[in-house]
């Protein structure tokens, strides 16, 4: 390997370890208690090759943030694509994203500190071309088929999706239900009635 290639991979390694210890550090203690201090000695950097990939603590929190996101939707997208029938992939990909986000580190990143972080049209950005844009392939692919009935798919898409991200939050909450599986009857009971066309 020549030795731009060298320098080519110490630098991703040297990304890859400030994500890596980072989303750590998020989880469990949440963005406002971590300092960089902390992630340059946990990730063995210093501060210059952080501030060589990322601009700020922010910056560094939205890549973080992104790579949760992009896990999120890949494992929404497994659960879904495990069925044939395409509403049972929109039920398996629903309860997968309630399952997934009721972790602590992705609720935790995701839904609570991410929002703070970024702000809410940057958070809503990554959220819609993640989560919400296999969602929203759902919901076209049964208005399509005639599963549901014809509709304008994006309102419906963003309605379903904040539903379940406020559903992620109460299930994670210390006042949130004692038994999970009846938020997800109430969600499943709220997606069948979709399906009624009188």
């Amino acid at each position: 390997m020549s030795q731009r290639g060298v320098r080519a991979q110490q630098r991703e390694q040297t990304r890859r370890a400030l994500l890596r210890e980072s989303r750590q550090l998020f989880a469990a203690q949440g963005y406002g208690a971590v300092g960089l201090a902390q992630i340059v000695e946990a990730a063995g950097v210093t501060k210059g090759a952080l501030y060589h990939h990322f601009d700020s603590k922010a910056d560094l929190f939205g890549a973080v943030l992104e790579e949760v996101q992009r896990e999120v939707g890949r494992r929404v997208a497994a659960a879904a694509e495990a069925h044939a029938d395409r509403w049972d992939q929109l039920t398996a990909g629903c309860r997968e994203f309630l399952a997934v986000t009721a972790e602590p580190d992705i609720q935790r990143i995701m839904l609570v500190d991410g929002p703070a972080v970024l702000g809410w049209s940057a958070w809503r950005a990554l959220d819609e071309a993640s989560s919400a844009q296999h969602l929203g392939d759902a919901l076209a692919a049964l208005v399509a088929e005639g599963t549901l009935p014809p509709q304008p798919v994006e309102p419906l898409t963003h309605l379903l999706s904040g539903a379940m991200n406020e559903a992620a939050l109460w299930l994670a909450s210390p006042s949130g239900p004692a038994d999970p599986a009846e938020t997800w009857a109430a969600l499943e009971r709220l997606l069948r009635a979709l399906r009624h066309t009188g």
